[in-house]
């Protein structure tokens, strides 16, 4: 299993050269902060030292194009954990692929994953419907595949625990394992 460093080793020996970010650990809240010259880097900020939320950054940060990076945490809208139901229902929506290439993540780093709906004004909502949406767009990515730095991340996990396996027969294996 990795830990919230080796997820920063991980991350800065991926992407620090070639894309200018650097991941950082032990924020109060996660953020991603675009580079403000060519000496210094973007950063994306995790919570404390959690290694599923450098993963779900990371997996939003790999979803992210050139513009969207040139933003604060990419331009979103972030609406705090009071959400409405139609609210939360938009919040999913938007949620699916980045919690589907986390999941992968997960999997590759030999880390438990479980769908987030951020949303503690919800006590009794039933996470069952997106589950299966982040379990078909997980497909869809096996299928399809990944976009290419979530790859690149993905590979570069799974080579560093199973040096000696293939990478994609492990994640068809994995959603064949956590599908059932």
């Amino acid at each position: 299993m990795f830990t919230a460093t080796q997820l920063i080793d991980a991350f800065d020996a991926c992407f620090l050269s070639s894309y200018h970010t650097k991941l950082i650990g032990d924020a109060d809240e996660p953020l991603y902060v675009p580079s403000k010259d060519v000496n210094t880097p973007a950063f994306l900020y995790f919570r404390f030292d959690y290694p599923s939320s450098a993963l779900h950054e990371i997996s939003h940060w790999c979803l992210a194009g050139k513009q969207r990076r040139q933003l604060e945490d990419y331009g979103y809208w972030y609406e705090t954990d009071s959400r409405s139901l139609e609210q939360q229902k938009l919040f999913e929506r938007v949620e699916v692929k980045p919690q589907a290439i986390e999941c992968i993540f997960h999997w590759a780093a030999n880390l438990p994953f479980r769908v987030s709906v951020d949303n503690l004004a919800l006590p009794e909502y039933d996470a069952k419907p997106f589950q299966r949406e982040v379990s078909r767009q997980v497909a869809e990515y096996i299928g399809s595949g990944l976009p290419e730095r979530a790859l690149t991340f993905a590979k570069y996990l799974h080579a560093q625990r199973l040096p000696d396996t293939d990478f994609n027969h492990f994640i068809k294996k994995q959603y064949e394992n956590n599908s059932r």
